[in-house]
């Protein structure tokens, strides 16, 4: 008999701790399709619901992939004429590298690895003191002095030749120091 108050006990306190658990189950809710709605439609429905590429990318108008070229575009063109717009320049009667010309070298050697087709014709230019012949050979040592710096620095002989105009394209007209200045220089031109 008492083994029968045990039991009954036991279920008297586990009957109400299952039912109240099973009353406090999560509950999973299923919704119907509306019948409108065809295999595809359901497809896309579910496709606009979860994108797979950002909003950004997903425009129709293709904005997004048009302003990346564009920048490319605009940064490339910055490279280039900051290549061909920055010249070395030397002091008066010498072809040694001072520590900017070297700089802007490296600069301008970054630019041609990042762009291997690219040669290049390095010009040596002199201001108008001294003879035609003295200034030609100061162009050609100028010219060379970069030619062997880029070298040095990985870009291959083949992708450089040399020229001197010597005195006979000044970029500055000048008859004073800062002139002649800006004619005693190397120039870098894409071929």
């Amino acid at each position: 008999m008492r083994n029968k108050g045990w039991l009954a006990v036991a279920l008297g306190v586990m009957l109400p701790v299952m039912l109240f658990t099973v009353s406090c189950a999560k509950k999973t809710v299923v919704q119907s399709q509306p019948e409108s709605m065809a295999g595809s439609d359901v497809q896309k429905a579910a496709v606009q619901k979860a994108p797979d590429r950002p909003a950004e990318e997903a425009r129709p108008d293709g904005r997004l992939e048009e302003d990346r070229l564009r920048a490319e575009t605009a940064a490339r063109e910055a490279a280039l004429t900051a290549f061909v717009g920055e010249n070395i320049h030397f002091e008066f009667d010498s072809f040694l590298l001072s520590d900017q010309a070297r700089q802007i070298l490296v600069s301008k050697a970054e630019y041609l690895r990042t762009n291997p087709d690219i040669t290049v014709t390095v010009e040596g230019h002199c201001d108008d003191r001294g003879t035609s012949e003295y200034n030609i050979a100061l162009g050609e040592r100028r010219a060379e002095s970069v030619r062997i710096f880029l070298v040095g620095l990985g870009i291959g002989t083949n992708r450089m030749n040399t020229v001197s105009y010597g005195e006979e394209r000044p970029i500055a007209t000048g008859h004073d120091e800062a002139s002649w200045a800006e004619n005693r220089r190397a120039q870098l031109v894409i071929n």
